[in-house]
């Protein structure tokens, strides 16, 4: 009787963050390395955020720097063959790819920089956004006639962000402090903004409202702690 042969992997577990609330790059360079880079990368890629031509030249430069440090041959192929892995979705066609190609290899030669570096240099780029750090979400929305119905809302630090699915530009942004109830579904989420005396609702469809649901739960409870831990230090203070 034959018996199978043990397989011997090995894995790493990366952990996601989720609350994007005190992240500056540089501050913990080991976070950006190996976490914060490999999840901003992908969002930026997919044409989440508003960007210019030329960010998106010196970025994708980075990127190429990044991965591929100075092995030519390889940026090259990347160039060559792999524009929409370096370079937002919604922008290539802005100009020809032969263009993209002469101008992020220009830009590649004149970013001399290590791999860490170039990760970090990233970062620091896109931290001046205000949707960095930011969950998108694409949904249907069926209340609001001067939103277009097909909206990306991004939950960050600064609350509800309500983008415009061409252009990328900010329609609104809801701080926590205005949200007042939220509820989710399998294929829906609900958020009331305001008060009694004034409040509107949006209703979207989409299958990821459990997870809109999360993000929101979690950034109200962090700053309420915050909040808390704030006036306690405050009471503290007054009685020392």
């Amino acid at each position: 009787m034959l018996r199978a042969t043990p397989v011997q992997a090995q894995y790493q577990v990366f952990f996601m963050k989720k609350l994007w609330v005190n992240t500056i790059p540089e501050k913990d360079p080991n976070a950006d390395h190996i976490f914060h880079y490999h999840q901003e990368v992908p969002k930026y890629l997919k044409g989440y955020h508003k960007c210019s031509k030329q960010d998106a030249i010196k970025l994708s430069a980075l990127i190429l720097r990044a991965r591929c440090e100075d092995k030519v041959a390889d940026v090259q192929s990347a160039i060559q063959h792999n524009l929409k892995e370096i370079l937002p979705i919604d922008i290539i066609k802005a100009a020809s790819s032969s263009d993209w190609r002469k101008l992020i290899l220009t830009e590649y030669r004149n970013t001399n920089v290590s791999s860490e570096n170039a990760k970090t240099l990233f970062l620091k780029t896109i931290f001046k956004w205000p949707t960095f750090g930011s969950t998108f979400f694409e949904v249907k929305q069926t209340t609001e006639s001067a939103y277009p119905e097909i909206i990306i809302i991004a939950i960050n630090k600064r609350g509800v962000n309500i983008i415009h699915p061409q252009t990328k530009d900010i329609l609104a942004t809801h701080e926590y402090s205005e949200l007042s109830n939220w509820s989710s579904g399998n294929t829906y989420f609900h958020l009331t903004i305001g008060n009694i005396m004034r409040k509107t609702k949006l209703l979207c469809e989409t299958s990821q409202g459990y997870k809109m649901d999360d993000l929101l739960t979690s950034y109200t409870a962090y700053f309420r702690n915050e909040k808390r831990k704030g006036y306690c230090y405050k009471y503290l203070k007054c009685i020392i």
